[in-house]
């Protein structure tokens, strides 16, 4: 007898009062889900919605059908359960969305339907709205109220800190640290989600990513974030009029969905064949950071022989404990590595060189290990954060900030037309890359295979970046998220107590002293996961 229960998607949204135990056989990977005919053409059949600019959607029917293709190495082990968790995500984002009632985003047009499609349609309208239907959305999804957000506590957000106050209409209050100033930091993130209607990937017939994009999606908003940084600065926020500025046109530029842009899902596809991707299938952390690696140093070359090819302006350095990222063991930044990388990038001109660190990591097996929490916290204190790359199994977003014990994230799993952004453009449409939905879920519900970004703009944001990393590998009795190393052999952790004449608050290290410090190895500092 089978071990493996199989319901009725139909029925298991209309047992309202199993949505606990439905939830643990998901995660247990002991429930598969049938997706009835009759269902299945109401669904087809459902109008798509008209929406503005900040919560666009829709369900695209281009990935209807299309069975996933063989994925990498690190996808294998949880390949059943990642695509349960994918149908899901796309079924409740899709399908609430379509009937959620937000009077300032979309409104749908009365048409005449049927009687038996419009008996069903309102069947569907009446589960996928009923409390306990939304309850297992957030137990699948998390949280995507940005009320339930405490505002007497401070939010990390992205190495900046907000300190709200109930009393922020005041006229004691800090603008500065309001809820307004964050939420217009949130909203001048860059945001990349789902596309569709975009030119064919490569070879296949994909004109749109949903159901398999999500990683890309997120790791494009985290390199996006970057180069905000790096061209505009922490303090750009979004600009309120046009014409804007072609710095900022020209960025959004770069991650158009189309072969000719720069860092476009088409590119990173084709960058990532060696790593398994391909259009339709999922794919880790680990996997797509080394696939920017692969786009970054191809474009560079191109660059030096075309001056009208862009590349990305800033060293990429993954930072990785093993060759596949997936055997555990702290991962060290290693500042021989990051010396040699500057002076490769600037042909030896330069003595340094802006640098984005990403480093992948698997901190558990099905869940993240309690004793990473306080550390990953910790990360969005640095000045230098451009976030993580995680979320849930199936289900990549890009985490940019926390409050408690919640993440707050923004989410790709939003469907909009593709877009074509010309770098010269200033009056582009430029409002679907940018989102006011705070969304958040517990920390302890992130996927444990994540992969957190980093970027230093000179040597001296490097320097300051590795003392406040040593200080927090110190703290981690024994379990960092990653240490910072002399050399490669034999590797050394920093202790944090080294101080220089450089005065940042935080176990300060330089790298013109790294040679005075000590050859002792912590044998604690290096855990198998």
């Amino acid at each position: 007898m089978p071990n493996r229960a199989t319901v009725t998607l139909l029925g298991l949204l209309l047992a309202g009062e199993a949505e606990h135990m439905i939830c643990l056989l998901i995660n247990r990977g002991e429930i598969s889900l049938e997706l009835p005919c009759d269902l299945e053409f109401v669904m087809m059949a459902l109008p798509e919605r008209t929406v503005d600019s900040k919560f666009p959607a829709g369900f695209s029917d281009d990935s209807a059908d299309r069975e996933p293709v063989a994925t990498n190495s690190e996808q294998k082990a949880i390949e059943n359960k990642s695509l349960k968790a994918s149908f899901l995500t796309s079924f409740f984002t899709s399908t609430l969305s379509i009937f959620e009632r937000r009077s300032d985003s979309f409104s749908v047009a009365k048409k005449p339907i049927k009687s038996r499609s419009y008996g069903w349609t309102t069947a569907v309208r009446k589960v996928v709205t009923s409390g306990p239907m939304k309850r297992l959305q957030e137990r699948i999804l998390g949280t995507s109220r940005f009320d339930n957000l405490s505002m007497t506590s401070q939010i990390w957000f992205l190495g900046k800190c907000y300190k709200l106050s109930l009393e922020e209409s005041s006229q004691c209050s800090d603008p500065v640290n309001s809820y307004a100033a964050f939420l217009d930091d949130f909203s001048s993130r860059i945001w990349i989600t789902y596309r569709k209607g975009f030119e064919p990937i490569g070879e296949s017939k994909f004109t749109c990513d949903v159901n398999w994009g999500c990683m890309i999606r997120s790791s494009q908003m985290l390199v996006a974030q970057a180069l905000i940084l790096h061209h505009l600065g922490r303090s750009w926020r979004k600009p309120l009029q046009k014409p804007y500025d072609l710095q900022y046109v020209e960025v959004l530029h770069l991650f158009g969905d189309s072969s000719t842009c720069a860092f476009s899902i088409h590119n990173l596809l084709q960058a990532g064949r060696g790593y398994g991707l391909a259009a339709g299938s999922w794919l880790g952390p680990y996997a797509i950071c080394r696939t920017w690696e692969t786009l970054a140093r191809a474009n560079k070359e191109q660059a030096e022989h075309d001056r009208c090819k862009e590349s990305l302006p800033m060293v990429l350095y993954i930072v990785s404990g093993d060759k596949d990222g997936e055997q555990g063991g702290a991962p060290g930044v290693c500042i021989e590595v990051a010396a040699r990388l500057c002076s490769d990038f600037s042909k030896g001109q330069l003595e340094w060189a802006p640098i984005l660190l990403l480093v992948p990591l698997v901190l558990g097996l099905e869940k993240i290990n309690p004793r990473y929490i306080p550390l990953l916290w910790e990360t969005f204190t640095f000045p230098q954060s451009v976030g993580i790359l995680g979320g849930k199994p199936g289900a990549s977003t890009y985490i940019v900030g926390v409050q408690d014990e919640k993440a707050l994230y923004l989410d790709p799993h939003e469907v909009q037309p593709a877009v074509d952004i010309r770098r010269d453009d200033s009056e582009a449409d430029c409002t679907s890359y940018h989102c006011s939905t705070v969304r958040h879920l517990p920390f302890d519900m992130i996927d444990p295979s994540l992969a957190i970004g980093f970027y230093c703009r000179d040597k001296g944001d490097f320097e300051d970046f590795c003392s406040r990393a040593s200080q927090l590998a110190d703290s981690s009795n024994g379990a960092p998220l990653f240490t910072v190393v002399r050399n490669l052999q034999p590797a050394k952790p920093i202790p944090c107590h080294v101080r220089t004449h450089h005065t940042r608050g935080i176990g300060d290290t330089s790298v013109e002293n790294l040679s005075d410090i000590g050859d002792q190895v912590h044998e604690d500092e290096w855990q198998i996961l």
